[in-house]
């Protein structure tokens, strides 16, 4: 954290402290509320001038802590005046402050963490872990305090509260919508495309005709749009799943064949000859030589994919399915104008497709242990 940004925390938190004195709303319509609250909330946006000073004589694990604690006391105290119906969606400048001190609280404890340097590897992870944790929080939280305090209708935005507790309640639903979508639809049209794709790629670095006649084939048909493919595929193999897995395998298929050969042509003139040198064939060659090489560019196509698919799949969906899936629950929910619905749909697509990359991220570590960009 430079001297700059520290100034520009300062004036923030100066700011986060006048103002209100300036704002002739209360926090609450409850008189006894606003009494307490007012003082409360100069006490806490005090404190973040404090943090500042601290981060700027550098005891930054003290900053970090009053910065948690500040930021945590302010959001508890948001979160509770929003049940006063005078605030729920009419929230005053007074009340905007408090959220103001809580995005400075939070940003200050990030900006502190990302620039520690620790030395020792779990304390590392840890902080890779609670960098984005910390501002996924803060994200969140911030979405739930503009939509109540501004008074978003819900048919526009939910709040995430909204569409948590939507989540929760509708969880028999949602887990029939993840197993048509994710594991009949997206891993079954994943395996065959990643599949495929890699073993063209064999073909095409084994054969070079292949190779210079597939991939302008393969520029072609990855930019084919997917709302105009995916009508097609239900026309082919039916409204089930099948047609979900077709999609799947069209979107997969060319990005591996893409890196697969990239990969395969990634070794050199000097291994090359080496293996030439031992009398190797070609089939030798291919796994004691040429895989191990693609094995990063073949990684970094099933990352891509394991996004792409997900997808397709939920596109797919869009022109023909059963009575399940996530996208055929997004498009008639968002017919009846259920966004909660919709939004918890949208969680449960992402929380599946984080959980698969990294699984996917997972096995390339693991496989790839002894690449230069793992082992650094």
């Amino acid at each position: 954290m430079n001297r700059a940004q520290l100034r520009l925390g300062f004036i923030l938190s100066a700011l986060c402290v006048l103002i209100p004195l300036l704002a002739p709303l209360p926090l609450s319509t409850d008189p006894v509320a606003a009494l307490m609250a007012r003082p409360t909330m100069f006490l806490l946006t005090g404190v973040v001038v404090l943090l500042f000073a601290l981060a700027a004589s550098f005891r930054r694990l003290i900053a970090i802590l009053f910065g948690l604690a500040a930021a945590t006391c302010m959001a508890v105290m948001t979160l509770l005046l929003l049940r006063d119906p005078g605030i729920d969606g009419t929230a005053a400048s007074g009340f905007w402050m408090l959220v103001l001190g809580v995005w400075l609280a939070a940003g200050l404890c990030v900006m502190v963490l990302a620039d520690l340097k620790p030395q020792v590897a779990w304390t590392r992870r840890a902080l890779d872990l609670a960098i984005p944790l910390l501002f996924g929080i803060t994200v969140f939280y911030l979405w739930e305090v503009l939509v109540r305090g501004a008074g978003v209708p819900a048919v526009l935005l939910p709040p995430p509260s909204a569409a948590a507790a939507k989540f929760v309640s509708s969880l028999p639903v949602l887990s029939g919508d993840f197993v048509q979508t994710f594991i009949r639809g997206v891993l079954i049209g994943y395996v065959i495309g990643c599949g495929a794709g890699l073993l063209v790629a064999i073909l095409a670095h084994r054969f070079e005709f292949l190779g210079r006649g597939l991939l302008p084939l393969g520029n072609f048909f990855s930019a084919l749009p997917l709302v105009g493919v995916a009508p097609i595929m239900v026309m082919w193999f039916g409204f089930d799943w099948p047609s979900k897995a077709a999609v799947v395998a069209l979107v997969t298929f060319f990005p591996m064949l893409v890196n697969a050969l990239c990969g395969l042509s990634a070794s050199g003139h000097i291994e090359r000859d080496l293996m030439r040198s031992y009398g190797a064939s070609y089939s030798q060659t291919l796994t004691k030589l040429y895989l191990p090489a693609a094995m990063p560019f073949i990684f970094n196509a099933l990352k891509i994919n394991a996004t792409l698919a997900l997808i397709g799949a939920i596109v797919a969906e869009f022109f023909g399915t059963p009575t399940q899936g996530i996208g055929f629950r997004i498009s008639t929910e968002a017919g009846r104008m259920a966004l909660d619905m919709v939004w918890a749909e949208i969680a449960l697509a992402a929380i599946a497709g984080m959980v698969f990359y990294g699984l996917v991220a997972a096995a390339e570590r693991a496989t790839t242990f002894w690449h230069p960009s793992i082992r650094t």
